[in-house]
């Protein structure tokens, strides 16, 4: 699996982090081994310009997907496709402001948008009620599955002597 992840702003992402939980997802997703993924992490101009010109829709966004090869979750009586899944672009300062208003760290934004991406690349929407609520159950089991992975790693040693 290859995951391809840039900076392209001065603001501090953790893009380890953001690579493991990619690469948790398609694996949760059963996307093809081979597959390939970019995520882009770029400013509010650069944001603005894709969301005017794919979207037309005026102002930065969070987070856009861009699917090359329309490749599917996997499932267990078909092998997946290889193939290029796409590339997610994630603006960091719209989810510090959204992260903010939701109570929650501007890295855990990071995590959830970059889950809501691949799952946008792998064909799922939530333009109507029932799309909405099967995508953002997947979204949400699938951050808190990693985050609870990711925490039960976290191995606190008491101090020598105690």
């Amino acid at each position: 699996m290859s995951i391809d992840l840039a900076n392209e702003t001065d603001v501090e992402v953790d893009l380890d982090e953001l690579h493991e939980c990619a690469a948790w997802v398609m694996q949760e997703m059963r996307v093809h081994p081979e597959a390939d993924l970019t995520v882009t992490i770029i400013d509010e101009a650069a944001m603005e310009v894709l969301h005017v010109k794919w979207m037309d829709l005026p102002g930065p966004t969070d987070v856009m997907s861009f699917p090359m090869d329309e490749l599917r979750p996997g499932r267990d009586d078909v092998e997946p496709e290889e193939g290029i899944l796409g590339d997610i672009v994630l603006c960091p300062t719209v989810a510090a402001r959204q992260a903010s208003e939701a109570g929650h760290t501007t890295a855990e934004e990071l995590l959830l948008l970059t889950v809501h991406g691949i799952l946008h690349l792998l064909g799922f929407d939530h333009a109507e009620p029932d799309e909405r609520k099967e995508m953002f159950d997947l979204q949400r089991t699938l951050l808190l599955t990693f985050l609870a992975r990711r925490s039960s790693k976290v191995r606190i040693t008491p101090p020598s002597g105690e």
